[in-house]
Formats: C-alpha cells, sequence, structure tokens
C-alpha cells in the first residue's frame, strides 16, 4: 500500500499515515509559471494500492486538477488500483438541475475521477447521500459521528434537556441520527435561502424553550445557515446553542459571523484546513480514515465505519 497526498491538506495525510505507522510516499507537486501543476511520484508503485489523499477545498478547481493529474501519474506508473480519499467531496451542492439551464457539476466530478483512473473514492458525509449513485465505481461513504460525538456529549452533559436542530428541512435524517445517538429531542428549523450568502430563517418546527440546543448539519462556508437559525432558536426561547458540523469551509465571512452569533461552539472536523477561527472546536478524523484505509487494503468490511 501506498499512501500519497496532495496539496490541500497534507497535515491530514501526515496524520493519517501516523495512525496507519506508515509514511506518506515522496511525491513533488510544483506549479509552472503559468499555474499549470506538476507532478512526479519519486518512488516505485508499479503493483501497489495507491491511496491519494486529497479533499477538493478551496481553491476548489486547483484541488481537484492537482487529484486528476495525480491519479494520472499513479495510473501510468502501473498502480494495481487509485483510491481518491476526499474526506470532503466539493461541488456536492450542485447535485440537481434546480434551475434552467444549469449544470449537474456533482456528476461531472463522479465522470472525470472515473476516466481520470480513479477505482474506489472515500468519502465522509457527502451534501447528498445520493451522489454514490453518481460514480460507476464503489464509492465507501463514512460519516463524521464517530469523531464528534463524544466531544458533543462532553459538551452537552444531559441529554434531557437538549434538542438537536436541523437547520433546514434536508438535513433532517442527519440530525435524527445525532439526536438518537445523544438521547435528545428533535426539531427543524424551516429556512429561504435569499442568495448564496444569505438565508432567512423562518420557523421553528418543534420544542426548544428552555432547552440547549445543538445544531447539526453536513458543512458550512458562509455560516450564514447556522447564524440565522441561531438567532431564531435564541428567539424562540433556546438557551446555550451549540453546532455539529460535518466540513467547516470557513471563509473570512463565516469566521465574523460565528464569532458575532449566539452559538456557544461550533464543533467540526478537520476534513478541510479552513475549519479554525474563534468559537470553533475541531476533531480529528484521522483514525477514522486511517482504519478505513487498512480494512480497503486489507479486503475487510468496512460495514461498521457506515454508522451513521
Amino acid at each position: 500500500m501506498k499512501l500519497i497526498s496532495g496539496t490541500a491538506h497534507r497535515a491530514l495525510a501526515e496524520r493519517i499515515a501516523e495512525e496507519l505507522g506508515t509514511r506518506l510516499a515522496d511525491v513533488h507537486v510544483t506549479s509552472f509559471p503559468d499555474g499549470e501543476t506538476f507532478v512526479k511520484i519519486n518512488e516505485n508503485i508499479r503493483g501497489e494500492d495507491v491511496f491519494i489523499v486529497q479533499p477538493s477545498c478551496p481553491p476548489t478547481n486547483h484541488n481537484l486538477m492537482e487529484l486528476l493529474i495525480m491519479v494520472d501519474a499513479a495510473r501510468r506508473a502501473s498502480a494495481e488500483r487509485i483510491t481518491a480519499v476526499m474526506p470532503f467531496f466539493g461541488y456536492a451542492r450542485q447535485d440537481r438541475k434546480d434551475q434552467p439551464r444549469v449544470p449537474i457539476t456533482a456528476k461531472l466530478v463522479a465522470n472525470l475521477l472515473t476516466s481520470a483512473g480513479v477505482g474506489r473514492v472515500l468519502t465522509m458525509d457527502l451534501h447528498a447521500p445520493q451522489i454514490q449513485g453518481f460514480f460507476d465505481i464503489p464509492v465507501d461513504h463514512l460519516y463524521a459521528k464517530p469523531a464528534l460525538i463524544g466531544y458533543i456529549r462532553e459538551k452537552v452533559g444531559d441529554p434531557s434537556g437538549l434538542t438537536v436542530v436541523s437547520p433546514d428541512v434536508g438535513g433532517t435524517k442527519l440530525a435524527r441520527a445525532y439526536s438518537d445517538a445523544i438521547g435528545a429531542e428533535l426539531a427543524i428549523v424551516a429556512k429561504h435561502r435569499v442568495s448564496a450568502t444569505k438565508v432567512e430563517a423562518m420557523n421553528v418546527i418543534g420544542e426548544v424553550a428552555g432547552r440547549d440546543v445543538m445544531l447539526v448539519d453536513d458543512m458550512t462556508e458562509t455560516a450564514g445557515t447556522l447564524c440565522a437559525a441561531a438567532e431564531i432558536l435564541q428567539a424562540n426561547g433556546a438557551k446555550r446553542i451549540f453546532a455539529g458540523v460535518s466540513h467547516a469551509v470557513l471563509d473570512t465571512m463565516g469566521r465574523d459571523r460565528i464569532k458575532n452569533s449566539a452559538i456557544e461552539e461550533v464543533i467540526t472536523t478537520d476534513s478541510v484546513p479552513q475549519a479554525s477561527g474563534e468559537k470553533v472546536h475541531v476533531c480529528g478524523i484521522a483514525p477514522l480514515m486511517a482504519e478505513a484505509i487498512k480494512r480497503i487494503a486489507g479486503g475487510q468490511s468496512v460495514t461498521s465505519l457506515f454508522e451513521v
């Protein structure tokens, strides 16, 4: 087995390698003056089971192209099998035609990965689980819950006074999984998205008055959904407000919103390097990803890691 890291999140790849008791393969990644990416694998990978760690986080297009180039280099070096380890799968929000004359970019990315030579994809908390069906190759879809749930339990204490809240209707299944695991109540915030950066929360379905709440979502970028939901939850009498997010792809606007919001703490994973900031607590996913890689390489079942 060979573990390769792109430049998107080398720190995570190093932690995964440490968990596996191995080292990252020697790979040289650089750019030409015009921005073209050049990759050279400096060791023999012929007949090897190759795992390339590269989340498609910002700069998304650059990191995705770098991954495709690394896959092509590994394929042409006669790797036996290539697995793209993408803790965060970018473009997952563009998974359907919800307007006239728009692309389904998540399907395009799936096609690109398959055409480049990827034989398997290992990812975590897709924006829509149905994206697995966009691939004609195996997809191992893990969940961040095992990494987050321990700290969440420690933070909220007695679950009888806690309500897990989905900030939109689409995240109800994920919120239900967390509420069942913690033993808490469930509520939903109905929202209306005005633009890519602005969200208007509308009303709350469920009981939150006088209770601590844990907002649960698969990803946040500008934190508009989380902060709007926190505002309406506070207006409905919620006490302490936390947020559990699988992928915190935070920009400056997102960090500022969280800092100035009613949210006490955002609990997230290190699936992307952008997961940082004031009131942000990061839980490591390296043990989870390493265990999945070990089982895939050894031809063992990964079913127990799929628990949501």
